[in-house]
């Protein structure tokens, strides 16, 4: 009897430890472990490793006089040209240039004359990320004498053969001298090396000499989806001028065929308001010798501070905004100039704040006559204003106007106030900018999932990531067959995807227990009856050890 009752104590350990072993631990660590979706974690460490490639398509085409027949037998059809660059020792950089084309120009285009190249009505069409070079000889007509390459406004450049290159020279030195000269043409109307850096200002150090990329790197704004634009007049004395400004006319006059051209990089938004009785909070210093107040270039950067607290905030969007202010000084401190760090008047009489946005000052005093009557009804020149805020708003969305080398003569951007070959410099470097931007995101976020493994990852954020990763990868490809709108687009998309999942709410780690609370949770819940079942099953096997020995 005693035997039985002990034989079935022991079978009653081994059966509750079973359970607890077989079903109890299986099911607590299922019902507790954390759901994380699949990441393509092995393609995201490629992207860390990014060789990123540019491909741009130059198509040369000679002019009648500049190759002879026989030459022109022997022109080859396509050309590559490879330039490797290394920016920071991380991100590669390599520069293809794709030549040549033998074309013949058409007779009417010889009969044009540069006066009537601006439009480039006779020139043909280029795909987007593309140029045209057209060779003509040295006697043509089409250039003034001291200009030896002619950059329209669409994406085609006139290029003249130097004195050098006379009649009798080999068709392997001619490609020889034309080769760095179209270089030169490319790294003004399409991407360089100082551009591409200035892309990846957050990502790359940059060198003591490259001043220039530091500037307008720190000038334009962060690629966006998109844009808000507030132009804002500022009223400090309505009492004495009632000022007037058709601020919807212009903005569809000047502004809105600037932002149509531009709709492939970011949408934008437009708003405007009239504050009144707001002050710039810096006092201007009266100049006797002038009998006007000045502002000095050490006292604008306090401007900004107590004006942006009346301009409001663009809480409902994330975009960033782009200020615009148009300040009329009250009657007391009228005229008032802004001077530049020389002591010169600066003619436009305003200024920029980087990533900010632009001031301009307009004086109204010529309206008062001799004997005003106040409030004095003024119209404001919204011509002259518009073309301030125009030239600010070009560097502020990045839009580099880079003093072109000795020879060349860039036409003017026409009523759009952007030329093509502008678009597609812009376009280069925002599509390198977001597919760094992207890929740091999206590396940073699976660091992160990696060293915090009790984040849950739903299936939501791995779709995201997966669509980031693909766009990444499409953004990549398609860069490096030069079709530069497709890039752009795939960049984009990359950068929503990846920022949407880096910020989803449900990826805040607090929310989660980590590992060492979950057991300090459950070991004095389980311990208690994991103790007896425990020392049972010690002292079965002890007993089987024994009866082993007998």
């Amino acid at each position: 009897m005693f035997l039985s009752e002990r034989r079935r104590g022991q079978l009653a350990a081994l059966s509750i430890a079973a359970v607890v072993i077989i079903v109890g631990v299986p099911l607590w660590w299922r019902t507790t472990e954390t759901y994380r979706a699949w990441l393509p974690v092995s393609q995201i460490k490629e992207l860390a490793k990014l060789q990123l490639q540019l491909s741009a398509d130059v198509e040369v085409v000679f002019a009648r006089g500049t190759v002879t027949p026989e030459q022109q037998k022997k022109v080859p059809l396509t050309q590559t040209q490879e330039e490797e660059r290394a920016i920071d020792g991380d991100l590669i950089i390599l520069f293809l240039i794709l030549l040549i084309r033998n074309t013949k120009l058409e007779s009417k285009f010889f009969s044009c004359h540069v006066l009537f190249l601006p439009e480039d009505t006779a020139l043909s069409e280029s795909p987007c990320g593309s140029l045209v070079v057209y060779v003509i000889p040295e006697s043509s007509s089409l250039l003034p004498e001291d200009v030896n390459v002619y950059i329209g406004q669409r994406r085609t450049a006139l290029l003249r053969i130097g004195p050098q290159m006379r009649v009798g020279k080999t068709l392997e030195q001619l490609l020889a001298h034309l080769e760095p000269r179209i270089k030169q043409v490319l790294q003004v109307m399409s991407f360089s090396h100082n551009d591409i850096t200035a892309a990846l200002s957050d990502r790359v150090r940059f060198s003591p000499d490259n001043k220039e990329s530091i500037a307008d790197s720190m000038r334009a704004f962060k690629s966006s989806p998109g844009y808000e634009i507030t132009f804002s007049l500022l009223n400090p004395d309505p009492k004495s001028h009632r000022l007037h400004w058709d601020i919807e006319g212009a903005v569809q006059t000047y502004i809105q065929p600037l932002l149509t051209k531009l709709s492939p990089v970011a949408n934008f938004s437009i708003d405007s308001q009239t504050l009144y009785y707001t002050m710039l909070g810096v006092n201007p210093r009266f100049d006797t010798s002038r009998s006007a107040y000045t502002l000095n270039a050490d006292s604008l950067a306090h401007v900004i501070n107590p004006v942006e607290a009346r301009l409001g905030s663009n809480a409902a969007s994330s975009n960033p905004v782009l200020n615009f202010l148009l300040y009329v000084p009250d009657a007391q401190h009228s005229p008032l100039y802004i001077q530049g760090r020389k002591k010169q008047e600066v003619p436009s009489n305003a200024f920029h704040s980087p990533r900010w946005g632009g001031i301009m000052v307009y004086n109204v005093n010529g309206f008062y006559g001799s004997e005003p009557e106040f409030p004095v009804d003024i119209n404001i020149d919204m011509a002259k204003v518009m073309g301030v805020f125009l030239a600010q708003l070009r560097l502020l969305l990045g839009v580099q106007s880079s003093t072109p080398p000795p020879g060349f003569l860039v036409a003017r951007c026409g009523s759009t106030g952007l030329a093509d070959w502008e678009l597609d410099r812009l376009m280069w470097s925002r599509s390198v900018e977001n597919v760094a931007t992207a890929t740091t995101t999206i590396t940073s976020l699976a660091q992160l999932l990696d060293q915090i493994g009790n984040i849950v990852i739903n299936d939501n954020i791995a779709q995201q990531v997966s669509s980031a990763v693909t766009s990444l990868q499409l953004a990549v490809a398609e860069l490096e067959a030069g079709n530069l709108g497709f890039a752009l687009q795939y960049s984009k998309e990359a950068i929503l995807a990846s920022e949407k999942a880096f910020f989803d709410p449900s990826l805040l780690h607090l929310l989660y227990f980590p590992d060492d609370q979950k057991f300090a949770i459950y070991i004095p819940l389980f311990l208690p009856m994991c103790v007896p079942i425990l020392l049972s099953l010690l002292k079965i096997v002890s007993e089987a050890r024994q009866r082993l020995e007998c």
